[in-house]
This record gives structure tokens, C-alpha cells and sequence, in this order.
């Protein structure tokens, strides 16, 4: 895709929506790293229907060390893959409290170190945290970039690297927001609502939905 035409499709995103932000529900860092770890194969919806009992209890490494994986199950076993969740949740928040002084670290490198964050995690933390113009690339933004033509990519780490190459650098910081949105929203795996895009002139999928009502 053309920088012209990239550039009209983030500017266009950020004028229907400025100040996109993660539809997780949380009110610290430590809170964000838990809901996105609990976010993994499960909606956000579900998650913070968890987190909003959870949270009431345990919203620290120590609390939620108290509370035990046994304990944190009962609040998450809503979520799937809970036991193993529950495990890794534990274990992050013993390194973040023996480690990190139980504060959340600022690079993807230490983010990574945490048992259950891997990259895409650690790139939602680092951008919805500590505001880095980081992309992380989940179901819907990987179909969402091969789909409009705007990063190709045959994995999620070929579609973040294009997208960081493809994105004007005054849109990087919300980009990660739009283009979910946009995927959960919108541009849907079955049935894309063509007729609602915002970019549906630009965009390059040669079987768009133009029709649907």
C-alpha cells in the first residue's frame, strides 16, 4: 500500500475515533498486565466481568500472592484456560514483587520475562501503560492488515513489523487501537460490515461486502 493512501486511512481513524483506549477495565498497571494476561482466547467482556470482583480483593502482586492460586481461580474460572492462567498469574506476581519491587517494568525485553506475557502482551502494556507507539498484533488486527492491503504478513511478527514500517509515525501510539476496533467492529472474520467502513474506498479486499445490510 501507497504511504498517500495509508496515511488517509489513520487519519480518517483518528478523526472518527481521537483518543482510542483498551477496553479492559483497570485503574493501574498492574491491573492492565492482569486483565490482558486473563484477555488471551477470551473477550474483553468476559474478562472484566471477572476483574471487577477480583480486583475488589486482590489489585496488587502482594494481594494476589495472598490470595493464592487457589483462591484466584474462583474469580477467574469464568475465563478459559483459567488453571494455566491462574499459575502463570501467580508466578509473575512473585518476580514482580521479589524483582521489580512490585512495579510494573517498562520494557518489552522484562515484560516478556513474566510467565504467561508474551509479545503481544507485552506490547498492549507498554502502549496502554507507558504510552510506547508499540503495535500489538492480535486476531483482529492480523486480519484486519492483510485484509485492507495495509501490512501483509503470513505470521503476527511479519504483520507488526509492517505495520511499524507502514504507519505514520504521528498515528503509531493509537494505531494498535483503531485497527482493533476496526476488526472487532467492523471489518468481522465472516461478514465484514463494508458498507459501515470508514475506509472502504481504501481499502484493497477484492471481495468487499458493499451490499450487506
Amino acid at each position: 500500500m501507497n504511504e498517500e493512501k495509508c496515511n488517509e486511512i489513520f487519519r480518517r481513524l483518528k478523526k472518527a475515533n481521537p483518543e482510542p483506549r483498551t477496553e479492559l477495565v483497570h485503574e493501574s498497571d498492574f491491573e492492565l498486565l492482569i486483565s490482558v494476561i486473563l484477555s488471551a482466547q477470551a473477550t474483553d467482556v468476559s474478562v472484566n466481568k471477572a476483574t471487577k470482583e477480583l480486583f475488589k480483593i486482590a489489585n496488587t502482586p502482594k494481594q494476589m500472592l495472598a490470595l493464592g492460586e487457589k483462591g484466584l481461580k474462583r474469580y477467574i474460572k469464568s475465563i478459559g484456560l483459567y488453571n494455566s492462567k491462574a499459575q502463570h498469574i501467580i508466578k509473575t506476581c512473585r518476580i514482580l514483587d521479589e524483582k521489580f519491587g512490585s512495579q510494573i517494568p517498562q520494557s518489552r525485553e522484562a515484560l516478556q520475562s513474566l510467565p504467561g506475557v508474551g509479545r503481544k502482551t507485552a506490547n498492549v502494556v507498554l502502549n496502554n501503560a507507558f504510552n510506547q507507539p508499540t503495535i500489538a498484533v492480535d486476531t483482529h488486527i492480523f486480519r484486519v492488515a492483510n485484509r485492507t492491503g495495509i501490512a501483509p504478513g503470513k505470521n503476527t511478527l511479519a504483520v507488526e513489523l509492517g505495520l511499524e514500517d507502514q504507519v505514520p509515525e504521528k498515528y503509531k501510539l493509537h494505531a494498535h487501537h483503531w485497527l482493533i476496533l476496526l476488526g472487532r467492529y467492523i471489518c468481522l472474520a465472516r461478514k465484514p460490515k463494508c458498507q459501515k467502513c470508514p475506509i472502504v474506498d481504501l481499502c484493497e479486499y477484492s471481495e468487499k461486502n458493499i451490499t450487506q445490510q
